[in-house]
């Protein structure tokens, strides 16, 4: 007699399906509260009349008037920058002067005279380039023109169209929402966050309530209504919740005060009710959205796979989840460091122009503030993968059958030798032995005893 367990550990399978949706409606019971928090508390805190709160006397690009057309270079003429605004007495460079016909505005086929400073030359201007113009209305009923920057619509819509092609065609269909969730993002950031940091709010209310909708909607979008897509959520929110109280520890005992860059004094004089420490603590918290979001989910789906995958009892699926999630945030470690490093290449050559030592450099506020950020982003990020682990091994537990439902597939190793044993006990009882009918009249005849049910 032989006793056969099947076990059937593929993800599409109906056992696997309803042991999901078990987990997903038990754990949905905790993120729609944290749902419902983030709508009232975005529409409560939505920013309006944001021109009340911002100076307009501080900026080039708010001078009565002002419009910026486009316009093409038609001719170049090289020059030394020697005395030119902003070249260095004793160095060398070449600037140059250019005839810009501007094709827009009520100058339009005109001929202006612009400059061009070193940078702006050795960039590749020639004949043909096209440019942004400053146009300042003179009192007379003319107007002044000066060279603003370059006209880089052409290769933005390419990359970006490139990116988004590439997505979908890879991707297909997550892909695409994962570009819409990106979108969504995009308004979120720069409608609600920003002009409630300019409005004077609360940053590590701005960072958390903002960061909060995007991860609803970037996460159920691009992976779906799922168990393991919650798990992931509530292992991000968590992670950004440790991120933003660390962020505000790290923002006063450091002294960040985010005036490190001729910007930021502007920005400081642009929008006198926002304070610029609240730019650095909502920006440490938006910066650990993206590479946060990828552990989570990877651990979320490591932990039901495993689950699916004969994983039994919770110390083992915490254990072997944790092995995969270590992997991850080792090499995740590195990554934020190069990609911070390739960001702020520019900032991070001062070391070497100062000239100075590194520990001396690296304690003014410009490299201050990005380590910290950095650093204290990537604290919750590491908190935030065991805490998904355990969050999708207490799913799995939750999302198990009740005991009157076990079948072979629910049982452990103990409970499977228990069955096993009984069986063997079970199949001896039933067996009735019955000696040959021959057995003793032929003392060579073999004992030959048969069983019967």
């Amino acid at each position: 007699m032989s006793h056969t367990h099947t076990h059937t550990h593929a993800e599409t399978t109906p056992e696997a399906e309803a042991h999901q949706r078990r987990a997903f409606k038990t754990m949905i019971l905790i993120v729609i509260p944290i749902a419902v928090w983030t709508v009232v508390a975005m529409i409560v805190m939505w920013p309006h009349d944001v021109a009340d709160h911002i100076r307009s006397d501080t900026s080039s690009y708010s001078v009565e008037g002002l419009t910026i057309p486009t316009g093409r270079v038609v001719s170049v003429t090289e020059h030394s920058c020697d005395g030119e605004v902003g070249s260095v007495p004793g160095v060398e460079s070449t600037c140059a002067s250019g005839e810009v016909q501007v094709t827009e505005g009520p100058e339009k086929d005109s001929i202006v005279q612009v400059e061009f400073t070193a940078a702006h030359y050795a960039s590749g201007v020639k004949e043909g380039t096209k440019v942004k113009l400053f146009r300042i209305p003179l009192p007379d009923g003319g107007a002044a023109y000066q060279f603003a920057d370059f006209e880089r619509s052409t290769p933005l819509i390419v990359f970006i169209l490139g990116f988004c092609v590439a997505v979908v065609v890879v991707a297909r269909f997550r892909g695409f929402m994962g570009l819409v969730g990106l979108g969504f993002a995009a308004v979120v950031i720069t409608q609600f966050m920003f002009p409630a940091l300019v409005s004077g709010d609360d940053p590590v209310l701005v960072g958390l309530v903002g960061s909060s909708a995007i991860m609803f909607v970037v996460l159920y979008t691009a992976h779906g209504f799922s168990a393991r897509t919650t798990t992931a959520l509530l292992g991000t929110l968590f992670g950004l919740a440790v991120a933003a109280g660390l962020g505000v520890v790290a923002t006063r005992w450091a002294h960040l005060t985010g005036v490190a860059s001729e910007e930021d004094y502007l920005l400081a004089a642009s929008a006198p009710d926002m304070q610029l420490t609240s730019v650095v603590i909502c920006g440490i918290i938006v910066a650990g959205l993206g590479v946060m979001n990828d552990v989570t989910i990877t651990q979320a789906s490591a932990v039901w796979e495993l689950s699916n995958s004969g994983q039994r009892s919770a110390a083992q699926l915490f254990t072997s989840a944790m092995r995969i999630g270590r992997d991850h945030i080792a090499s995740t470690v590195y990554t934020i460091a190069f990609a911070t490093a390739g960001a702020s290449l520019s900032t991070l050559l001062l070391i070497s122009v100062y000239q100075r030592g590194m520990w001396e450099v690296i304690q003014t506020e410009v490299f201050s503030a990005e380590i910290l950020r950095t650093v204290v982003g990537s604290i919750g990020l590491v908190l935030a993968m065991p805490l998904t682990t355990a969050i999708g091994v207490a799913a799995v537990r939750l999302g198990s059958r009740p005991p009157a439902e076990v079948d072979d597939e629910d049982l452990d190793d103990e409970d499977l030798d228990d069955e096993l044993d009984e069986d063997r006990d079970g199949d001896l009882d039933e067996v009735e032995v019955v000696e040959d009918e021959n057995f003793g009249e032929d003392p060579d005849a073999p004992y030959r005893p048969t069983s019967r049910r």
